[in-house]
């Protein structure tokens, strides 16, 4: 397997900034691109010349504005072939691989997955060879690999501690190298997810925008300025510590009455079987609670005045301009997405800009989608810091 991505490689910052909005955004008129980017004519064919020599960016066959054929500009508008490359996504669970394979757009052209028989990271990284060999198969262009998975990663390369994995200090990305070939990135899933629906879903375009998953765990993402704000300690028990009522149900995991006691899958589960002694999915309890049970419609209602306040309280502070919630756990807001709501109001000024709160039915290939962003963020566009 080789890789199609060296030849774009390096970018200066400002090629980089081209690429990106073209990626985005286009196609552009060269007109539109330089007014975007604030750049003079000159500056802009300094920069897009050697993107479309390299192949990144081509000129479609399109008529230009009638502003760019009077000034004499070029009036194809640029744009890049978002099939020229391949990229693999892998969302790791403590049981599944859910692997996709996306255009150079993110857009999801192949899905495949197979079931974790062993956490043990050599056989981890035999599976994920393996299902890439597969899926190289039918996509040979592939330019590189993303892999997200649930803890701290260092060096989007290290998985520094995965609860769900029970890992520490495993070198993914290299032992992934190994076997394929192929360049390989590795990242927290939730920031993954957040480059993702910032570049392509809920957030483009916005300059303020949050992502706050709920399922297995909490998760928390904040963009300003378009750009993803990494945090000090990447996935270290957001909402474990986050206590919404000091007086709410003590669970395995989090504190007395913390958002993560109150919200997550494993502990809503961990309630109900607790007052009943019986254990149910999560999507029984939901459609129970929808029925009028009495626990479960207990518990999924202190789930949402859970999260409206979580809501609430990121409102309040982080003034995004849009919240997304996503995750395994967003049927929740089907049931009680009322209780969501009113307490989010109740727990606002009343003259407060009312919160913009999207709901994504999303499911584990999302997360994979998010992976393959960040490879073609890293591998074809080149690190932000580079």
């Amino acid at each position: 397997m080789t890789t199609g991505a060296a030849s774009w490689l390096p970018l200066s910052p400002g090629e980089r900034s081209v690429a990106i909005e073209v990626l985005v955004n286009g196609p552009l008129s060269r007109t539109e691109l330089a007014r975007r980017l604030a750049l003079s004519a000159g500056s802009l064919t300094r920069l897009t010349k050697p993107l479309i020599e390299s192949g990144l960016l081509i000129e479609v066959a399109e008529a230009g504005t009638a502003a760019e054929v009077r000034q004499g500009r070029p009036s194809q508008p640029l744009d890049v072939v978002a099939e020229s490359r391949s990229f693999i996504g892998f969302k790791i669970t403590e049981d599944m691989v859910y692997g996709v394979i996306t255009t150079l757009r993110s857009d999801i052209i192949d899905r495949y997955d197979r079931p974790l028989t062993g956490l043990a990271p050599a056989q981890v990284a035999d599976l994920l060879a393996e299902m890439t060999t597969r899926l190289a198969r039918a996509h040979p262009r592939l330019a590189g690999i993303g892999i997200g998975v649930g803890g701290l990663v260092g060096e989007r390369s290290v998985v520094r501690e995965s609860p769900f994995l029970k890992w520490r200090d495993v070198p993914l990305a290299e032992l992934v190298e190994e076997r394929t070939g192929l360049p390989v990135v590795v990242e927290n899933d939730v920031a993954a997810l957040v480059e993702s629906e910032t570049w392509f879903g809920a957030g483009r375009g916005l300059d303020r925008f949050v992502v706050l998953t709920i399922g297995a765990g909490i998760g928390y993402g904040l963009v300003l300025g378009g750009k993803r704000v990494p945090p000090a300690e990447e996935d270290r028990g957001f909402g474990r510590h986050w206590i919404i009522d000091p007086h709410g149900p003590l669970t395995p995991d989090g504190a007395r009455g913390s958002a993560e006691s109150l919200l997550t899958i494993p502990n809503i589960r961990f309630q109900i079987r607790a007052a009943t002694g019986r254990d149910r999915s999560y999507e029984e309890i939901l459609a129970l609670a929808d029925a009028g049970e009495p626990m479960p419609a207990r518990v999924i209602k202190e789930a949402a005045r859970a999260l409206g306040i979580l809501v609430s309280h990121i409102a309040n502070f982080a003034m995004p301009q849009k919240i997304l919630l996503a995750g395994e756990g967003v049927g929740l807001m089907d049931v009680a997405g009322d209780t969501v709501r009113a307490t989010v109001r109740a727990h606002r000024h009343p003259m407060a800009t009312p919160v913009v709160l999207e709901t994504k039915v999303s499911d584990f290939h999302d997360w994979a989608r998010g992976a393959a962003v960040l490879a073609i963020q890293i591998l074809v566009l080149g690190s932000p810091e580079s």
